[in-house]
C-alpha cells in the first residue's frame, strides 16, 4: 500500500511540473491583442484535452473567464483569427498551426501545437519582425501585400474574409465603421461567379452617404477560396459619367438641329447622329444605331438614292476617299442634287483625336426659291428688252442695277448686260461723254442720292449726235430710281455731221 501511496505522489509531482513547463507566466504587456481593446493576452497559454480547457496561464480578460471547451475559444477568436481551427482534430492532424489575424496590421498570432495528446494554444506576438522592427528576410511577399496601395483580401467559398491587407482594413473603416467586423464580406460575390479570373466593376456604398466607391474587382482561384485584388477606379468612373453627361447633353442639343450630324470616331465608324439625320437620309436608326462604318454608312446612302448616283463604282469608291481626306482637312463641300428633286448640302469638317463630322442640310426650299427669283428676273429682264425707251434702274445704295437693250443700243454698252457695279456716278459721267454740256446729269445724280422729296420729273437732253432726248426720272419704293430716255427727235445726217464737228 505504501508503494501504491508513494507512486501516486510521484506522478502527482510530475504533472505539475508538466504543467508548469506547457504554461509559462505571463509577460506583463500593455498592448491590446487583435481588434478588442483594454485587453492583454499577451504570451497567453491555454491547454486542451481534446474539447476540454484543462489549464490556462494566469491572464484577466473579460470574456476569456468563461472560457470552458474549443468552441468558446473559436468562438471568441474567429473575429480577428477566422481560420483558426475548428476543431482540436486539425491540429493531431497537423501537429502545429499557425494562425495569423485577418488583419495583416495586427502583430499578433495563434500558434496551436499537438503535444503528447494535450492542444497547446498559445497567443503570443508574431516572430516575422526582427528586434530592430525590420521584416525578417523570408517575408518580402507579406511586406508587399501589407504595403499594397490597393484592397488585397483571401474569402473563402462561402465568401468569407479570411485575410487582409491594410489597404483593405482601410477600406472597411472607409465604407462602414472603425469596429467593423472584417470577416464580413464588403463585396458582394460577383454574379459572372463561373469565370473567377474576370474582371469586373464593383461599387461599395459608403454608410450615411449617398456615395459610391468604385473599384475592378478581380479574384483568382486558391485552394482555400477565392484571392481578391480591388483596383480604385473612381478617377475613371467619375471621368465616364462626365463624359456620358456630356454626350447626352450635346445630344438635347443636336436633337432640335435641322442639319443632319453624323461624326464618326478615328475608326471610321459612327459615334454619334440626331434625328434629323434619320429625317434626312431616310437609314433606318437601327443600323445608325449599330454603329456602321463610314463606307457602309455612304453604300446605304448610295443604295437608298440619298446622294448623287455615280457613274460607276470604281470611280465611287475614288471619290469617298477623296470625299473622307477632304473632310479631314475641312474641305469637303459640296451640293447634291438627289433624283428625288431635293437638294443637300454637305460638308465634312476634322474633330480632335482623329474624328471626322458630316453635316447635312437641305436647301431644297433655298436652291427653289433662288431658282424661281432668277426665273422673275430674267422674265423682266425679257420685258425691258422688249420697250422702245431705254431704261435705267438704280437701286438704292446708287450703284446701277440693271438696264435693257434700248439702254445699251443708246449709250453705246450693249456689251454690258445683266447686273452693273457701276455707281450713279461713273454713270453720268460716260452719259456726259456723249451728250452736249448739261446741268441735267448732275440733277439725275443728286435725285438718285436723295432719300427725301423725291418727285417724278423730265428734262431734255441734246446726244453729240444730233437726237434729242427726254430724260425722265421717276422714284420707285426702297428708294430706288428708275431713269427713262425717250428718243424724241431723229435729225438728219448732215445735221448729225455738223453737231458732232461743232
Amino acid at each position: 500500500m505504501a508503494d501504491w501511496i508513494i507512486l501516486a505522489a510521484i506522478s502527482l509531482v510530475s504533472c505539475c511540473f508538466a504543467v508548469l513547463w506547457l504554461l509559462p507566466r505571463r509577460a506583463q504587456r500593455d498592448k491590446a491583442f487583435g481588434l478588442f481593446s483594454n485587453t492583454s493576452l499577451f504570451d497567453a497559454v491555454l491547454l486542451f484535452d481534446g474539447d476540454q480547457l484543462i489549464s490556462h496561464s494566469d491572464f484577466a480578460l473579460a470574456g476569456f473567464e468563461h472560457i470552458e471547451n474549443w468552441l468558446d475559444l473559436r468562438r471568441l477568436l474567429q473575429r480577428d483569427f477566422p481560420t483558426f481551427p475548428e476543431t482540436p482534430d486539425k491540429v493531431r492532424d497537423q501537429g502545429k498551426i499557425l494562425v495569423s489575424a485577418i488583419d495583416c496590421t495586427i502583430e499578433r498570432e495563434v500558434v496551436c501545437e499537438w503535444i503528447d495528446g494535450i492542444v497547446r494554444v498559445r497567443l503570443c506576438e508574431c516572430a516575422r519582425t526582427t528586434s530592430a522592427g525590420s521584416v525578417t528576410p523570408g517575408e518580402p511577399t507579406r511586406l508587399a501585400m501589407d504595403l499594397a496601395p490597393y484592397p488585397v483580401w483571401l474569402a473563402d467559398n462561402d465568401n468569407r474574409v479570411q485575410w487582409c491587407n491594410a489597404a483593405y482594413v482601410a477600406l472597411v473603416q472607409k465604407a462602414r465603421d472603425q469596429d467593423a467586423d472584417l470577416t464580413a464580406p464588403l463585396f458582394e460575390s460577383p454574379a459572372d461567379a463561373t469565370r473567377p479570373t474576370g474582371k469586373t466593376r464593383v461599387s461599395v456604398d459608403v454608410a450615411d452617404t449617398d456615395r459610391k466607391l468604385w473599384f475592378d474587382l478581380t479574384r483568382i482561384e486558391h485552394e482555400n477560396g477565392h484571392l481578391c485584388y480591388a483596383v480604385d477606379v473612381n478617377a475613371i468612373v467619375e471621368a465616364e459619367t462626365a463624359q456620358r453627361k456630356f454626350v447626352q447633353t450635346m445630344t438635347k442639343t443636336f436633337a432640335q438641329l435641322s442639319i443632319g450630324l453624323a461624326i464618326f470616331d478615328r475608326n471610321r465608324q459612327l459615334a454619334l447622329f440626331n434625328p434629323a439625320l434619320i429625317d434626312l437620309t431616310t437609314l433606318p436608326p437601327d443600323f445608325l444605331s449599330c454603329r456602321p462604318s463610314l463606307s457602309s454608312f455612304f453604300d446605304r446612302l448610295r443604295d437608298q438614292h440619298m446622294m448623287p448616283e455615280p457613274k460607276n463604282y470604281r470611280s465611287w469608291r475614288r471619290q469617298m476617299n477623296d470625299l473622307l481626306e477632304a473632310a479631314e482637312d475641312g474641305n469637303y463641300h459640296e451640293t447634291w442634287s438627289l433624283p428625288s428633286g431635293s437638294v443637300y448640302s454637305v460638308s465634312g469638317r476634322p474633330h480632335p483625336d482623329g474624328a471626322v463630322a458630316f453635316l447635312f442640310e437641305d436647301i431644297t426650299a433655298e436652291i427653289t426659291l433662288t431658282r424661281r427669283f432668277r426665273s422673275e428676273m430674267d422674265l423682266m429682264q425679257s420685258i425691258l428688252d422688249k420697250l422702245a425707251d431705254a431704261i435705267a434702274v438704280f437701286a438704292d445704295d446708287g450703284t446701277l442695277a440693271f438696264t435693257n437693250y434700248a439702254y445699251q443700243k443708246l449709250w453705246g454698252d450693249a456689251h454690258e448686260v445683266g447686273f452693273q457695279s457701276e455707281t450713279v456716278t461713273d454713270v453720268t459721267r460716260r452719259w456726259q461723254d456723249l451728250c452736249i454740256a448739261t446741268p441735267v446729269l448732275g440733277e439725275v445724280r443728286d435725285f438718285v442720292e436723295m432719300r427725301e422729296n423725291r418727285a417724278e420729273w423730265t428734262a431734255e437732253i441734246q446726244m453729240r449726235t444730233g437726237i434729242t432726248v427726254d430724260c425722265t426720272v421717276t422714284p420707285v419704293h426702297n428708294g430706288a430710281t428708275i431713269v427713262r430716255f425717250t428718243q424724241s427727235e431723229f435729225p438728219s445726217k448732215s445735221t448729225a455731221i455738223e453737231q458732232i464737228s461743232a
